[in-house]
């Protein structure tokens, strides 16, 4: 089941879902739609290594917009910081960016019960785009969690993600044990 406007919105005065900036004209029926910040980042190295911290150069996103190409991997990241204290929040693209032919995650969509942090944005495009700061990005919904959560993602010692910034973060791969 996936909150609907109003269940979205009693959540937000409860505290148990915070969006900032938040602007009522984004909430959707079932989402709210979301934002690219003005930071980009590319990975410095063009082989990556699981077991290595693999560094990255953040830029950012000139007023004129800039220039995405196919076969490069951005990171990008949300203007919205959110937290979500009682609910699973899930990130999907809007159907006019991949419209576009712009995937906004490779893998992560899904946050955590506690993720508290602007959004890691893992974004490659089929064709050369331009992309705008403040552009809607994406969507966020969220589905209630059925049982008690014994340990929320930001009260985690290990949580690798908690407290994103507002500018891209590189993967934290490296630091598992594997």
């Amino acid at each position: 089941m996936i909150l609907s406007d109003t269940r979205i919105l009693e959540e937000i005065e409860k505290g148990t879902i915070l969006i900032a900036p938040y602007n009522r004209a984004c909430l959707g029926s079932n989402s709210y739609d979301v934002h690219l910040g003005a930071v980009l980042a590319t990975y410095n190295d063009a082989e990556l290594d699981a077991r290595k911290h693999n560094l990255i150069t953040s830029f950012e996103i000139p007023e004129e917009g800039y220039l995405l190409l196919p076969h490069v991997f951005y990171l990008g990241v949300t203007e919205e910081y959110t937290e979500t204290h009682a609910h699973v929040p899930f990130l999907e693209g809007k159907s006019s960016t991949g419209r576009l032919g712009i995937d906004i995650h490779a893998t992560a969509g899904k946050g955590d019960v506690g993720f508290c942090g602007n959004w890691t944005l893992e974004i490659s495009v089929k064709q050369p785009v331009r992309v705008y700061k403040g552009m809607p990005i994406g969507q966020l919904i969220y589905f209630p969690v059925d049982g008690e959560i014994a340990v929320k993602y930001n009260q985690k010692s290990d949580a690798k993600y908690s407290g994103q910034p507002n500018k891209p973060v590189e993967s934290m791969m490296w630091r598992n044990k594997f």
